[in-house]
């Protein structure tokens, strides 16, 4: 198209449905050239809501965020001093021609929780400042207990943290079941697991052998106390040690003082696991330690993670702690009294003022200008309770509710304040960050969103939708990339972005509203926007077995049954909190994980295990039942990246660059110089550029302004020296070959099938767009996702694996879900389990067997609503699901009926 104009009227029709946007004024994009896109010219119309489409790796984030938003973040930092650019994470220069018409934005994009588990839901809204400043201003404090300042009230502070557990609210140890998982095996046997392997493990054995320890006999018939000596004693005796001696042997030497082999300390296995967990330096020895750690709340705080005097206040009958592990819709019926000018209960019951004083205070109150609730229930304040106070708590209450109700109308209520974000989804996150963005009102601003509907089953779709109607009505300008064909719908602009991905993409193919993209017929997303596409169903697999999850008690699951068919693909699916994550990520994961004797799949390992380790919860229960012979592998697919480093990309990941490499290193000029494998690696200092060490790029200090990264002077991002880049294969270089995408790889590897039958895996789920070199950290969570379900496929299947996946079609097109839905079931076809946990209703309405949770979200959730097939499932009137499955079905059938109807 070149540098086509991008912006189709489509003739005098178009012109009359824009005609009402030329009053707000366009925000003008000339020339724009970031990433992938080619050169487009766009006009994006001002205080308008703005859905910008398109499939997967089309250019509609780049020209969404990369541009317009970028270039307003650079306009804006001009007017901000030198210093205190370097402290923002600044956005770029995008490769532009020119933006008109452009006021200030600010951005809303995807990520995963912070690492942290002190961050929570509490701290990412602020509402926890609040809280705190509410109780330490009119909480209710025990009789001669000085008032607390608002920072004791916060477990991530030295002041207010609990000092048992130092703010966290949970306490990890070592217990006998977690250290000696087989009690039928003997010490020599190495039933105590938590010790070391290999020399270290063998070391302790031998010391208790001296010690005078039976080795030989089962663990569960040695006495109690020995037990309970070898596990928890801090005693740290140090003994000769005879290695290979047998106890007779042991005894023999000891009696005739023979000179020993060395002396040796012991140490308790719960003093090793907790002091290396604590120590040690290796990754690798951690990991393994922790999964002989379990974690209990805390005793002293009860999990509350704040100190006893903090604890000691009340408001409303409830202790801070306790309040901020209510979910919200909970808080709010409890402060609506106080906000109402109520506060009955901050002191003790039984209190009351007489009927004349609190006609005074009425009095005073009016004459100071206050409310007088004429009309309202009587108003009684407590004896104690200062006009100053009743006001404070008002204000504060009053303000609390404001904030809450937004995360309650965005269908977050069910969560609590103390909930860590690392255990939020990404799409709970951004909703979070819209609330507080709900409650600043600003105005005049451009709101650019990623994908808001992400994680939201279409239940909550409306509460969405209306939030950012309220974002439009303050003045603001809402630009959204998204998937959502409702919100599409309900879009007043719709910028389509394609045709296709990479480099056939990047085409304002429409720009209007939604009505107008019916006259586009290279839009991939007007077929599926105006219901062009069939839904392919394929007919229902009957069970192979069934896995039962039985008396299941985590998070909001209480004394739950579930059975999942074995041979078939199923969906789970339920309202955002109804404890389908809960359900099928943890509970199904971690007892399948259990029962084969494997650790967790990665996706299962906290991102810090300094602050969270990976030892199992002693809090939660449950027994997995069933068929679970016919299960011998289980993977998880989820969606963190496949590297936190550029030095991680899609080449390295599937192993496909492992056989490029051998490929080089078998040319003969390579082995005319004797280069191996290695030598094309980026990673190894023999073939990779000594200035760039391999990266590509360099960064350059700029003092007060942010660093800058620039293509390496040596080798200009070719991340290789110039000797081995003098090796070609096929005529191109190894640089050329990590620049090529998977679809022009696919034609040049035609040939070769070992690097042939990765890529054309990628192709088949609609990655062919991506570069093979990409590096992990430019990569989306639904592209991560499809990369390790690549990485799979391309294995051979024996049959007998489960696959778990967890909202598969986050950040896909409904072009692209088809295309992943192709592949899931034909990993079911031969003959696997995959498990998804989805709202995208296509994918529901193709599963064999559905599982919805609920009937609500938090305590209004946790129980299997209803069960069976799709068609099943959607006659059920107490699911929430049910109504938007029938919907999907029905549409489905619509093509078919016309069809028997035109016969």
């Amino acid at each position: 198209m070149g540098k086509e104009r991008s912006n189709r009227d489509g003739g005098p029709a178009a012109r009359e449905e824009t005609a009402p946007f030329r009053e707000r004024g366009f925000v003008r994009v000339r020339g724009a050239r970031e990433h992938n896109l080619q050169e487009v010219d766009v006009d994006v119309p001002r205080d308008a809501l703005v859905v910008f489409s398109g499939v997967s790796g089309s250019g509609k984030s780049s020209l969404a965020f990369g541009t317009i938003y970028a270039e307003a973040q650079r306009r804006y930092l001009e007017s901000v001093s030198p210093y205190a650019r370097r402290l923002i994470d600044q956005a770029g220069v995008p490769d532009v021609d020119s933006i008109d018409g452009l006021p200030p934005a600010v951005a809303l994009q995807q990520q995963r929780g912070a690492p942290s588990t002190r961050s929570s839901v509490g701290s990412v809204t602020t509402l926890s400042s609040l809280l705190r400043m509410l109780y330490s201003r009119v909480g209710h404090y025990p009789p001669g207990q000085p008032m607390l300042y608002a920072e004791d009230f916060s477990p991530n502070t030295p002041q207010g943290a609990c000092p048992h557990c130092h703010g966290q609210g949970r306490v990890y140890d070592a217990t006998e079941a977690s250290m000696v998982p087989d009690d039928s095996l003997t010490i020599r046997e190495r039933a105590i697991a938590a010790w070391p392997p290999a020399w270290h493990g063998q070391n302790l054995r031998d010391i208790l052998v001296t010690l005078g320890h039976d080795v030989d006999t089962p663990w569960r018939e040695l006495p109690r106390k020995v037990r309970d000596w070898i596990l928890f004693t801090d005693d740290t005796p140090t003994v000769p040690v005879y290695p290979g001696f047998t106890p007779k042997e042991t005894k023999a030497a000891l009696r005739s003082k023979t000179e020993p082999a060395y002396m040796g300390t012991f140490t308790s296995a719960r003093n090793y696991v907790l002091h290396t967990f604590a120590s040690t330096q290796s990754a690798m020895m951690k990991k393994r330690v922790s999964h002989y750690m379990v974690s209990t709340p805390c005793p002293a705080c009860a999990g509350k993670r704040l100190k006893p005097e903090a604890l000691s206040v009340t408001f409303a009958g409830h202790d801070i702690g306790a309040l901020s592990q209510l979910p919200i819709e909970d808080v709010v019926r409890i402060l609506r009294p106080a906000a109402e000018g109520r506060l009955q209960d901050v002191a003790p019951a039984g209190n009351k003022l007489s009927r004349a004083a609190s006609k005074q205070a009425t009095q005073a109150r009016v004459a100071k200008g206050g409310a007088s609730h004429a009309g309202a229930p009587d108003v009684r304040l407590t004896s104690g309770v200062s006009e100053e106070k009743r006001i404070a708590a008002q204000r504060l209450a009053h303000d609390l509710l404001a904030r809450m109700h937004t995360l309650v109308d965005l269908g977050l209520g069910y969560l609590s304040l103390d909930r860590s974000t690392p255990t939020l989804s990404p799409g709970e996150l951004q909703r979070l960050r819209l609330a507080t963005q709900l409650g600043s009102q600003l105005f005049g601003v451009i709101y650019v969103l990623d994908e808001p509907s992400a994680g939201l089953h279409p239940a909550d779709g409306e509460a969405l939708l209306a939030a950012l109607r309220r974002l439009k009505a303050s003045g603001n300008t809402v630009y959204v990339v998204e998937h959502d064909l409702s919100l599409m719908r309900q879009a007043d602009w719709l910028v389509d972005v394609g045709p296709a991905a990479g480099e056939r993409g990047g085409h304002v193919l429409y720009s209007g509203p939604p009505q107008g993209l019916a006259r586009v017929p290279e839009s991939q997303t007007r077929r599926y926007l105006f219901g062009e596409v069939p839904l392919v169903r394929k007919a229902l697999r009957q069970p192979r077995g069934w896995l039962r999850l039985e008396g299941v008690t985590r998070n909001n699951l209480r004394d739950l049954h579930a059975e999942f068919p074995l041979g078939c693909l199923v969906a789970v699916t339920g309202v955002s909190g109804s404890g389908k994550s809960t359900l099928v990520t943890r509970a199904l994961l971690e007892l399948v994980a259990q029962h084969l004797g494997s650790e967790l799949p990665d996706g299962e390992e906290e991102a810090d295990e300094l602050i969270d380790p990976g030892g199992r919860d002693a809090t939660w229960s449950g027994r997995l039942g069933g068929d679970t012979g016919k299960i011998r592998r289980l993977v998880q697919v989820d969606q963190k990246p496949i590297g936190r480093t550029p030095r991680s990309n899609l080449a390295t990941y599937t192993g496909l660059f492992d056989a490029v490499r051998k490929l080089f290193a078998a040319t003969p000029a390579a082995r005319k110089r004797r280069y191996d494998p290695g030598r094309f690696s980026f990673n190894v200092p023999k073939g990779r550029c000594d200035t760039c060490e391999g990266e590509g790029f360099v960064s350059v200090e700029l003092l007060f302004m942010p660093s800058v990264y620039a293509p390496c002077p040596d080798c200009h991002g070719a991340r290789y020296n110039a000797q081995t880049l003098e090796i070609r294969w096929n005529g191109k270089t190894i640089a050329e070959v990590l620049g090529m995408t998977v679809e022009e790889a696919v034609d040049f590897f035609a040939d070769e099938p070992a690097v042939l039958r990765p890529l054309q895996v990628l192709l088949d789920i609609g990655l062919g767009y991506l570069r093979l070199g990409q590096p992990a950290t430019e990569l989306s969570g639904g592209e991560a996702q499809r990369i390790k379900l690549a990485t799979e496929l391309q294995r051979t299947h024996r049959g007998d694996t489960l696959y778990v996946l967890d909202e598969p079609t986050t950040g896909l097109h409904a072009a692209d879900a088809d295309r992943l839905m192709a592949q899931l079931q034909k990993l079911v076809d031969e003959g696997n389990t995959v498990v998804v946990v989805e709202h995208e209703m296509r994918v529901v309405a193709q599963s064999d067997w559905v599982i919805d949770m609920g009937p609500g979200a938090g305590v209004q959730g946790g129980q299997v609503v209803a069960t069976g097939t799709p068609e099943q499932v959607a006659r059920v009137k107490a699911s929430r699901t049910a109504a938007y499955l029938a919907e999907c079905l029905d549409a489905a059938e619509r093509p078919a009926r016309a069809e028997h109807d035109n016969l």
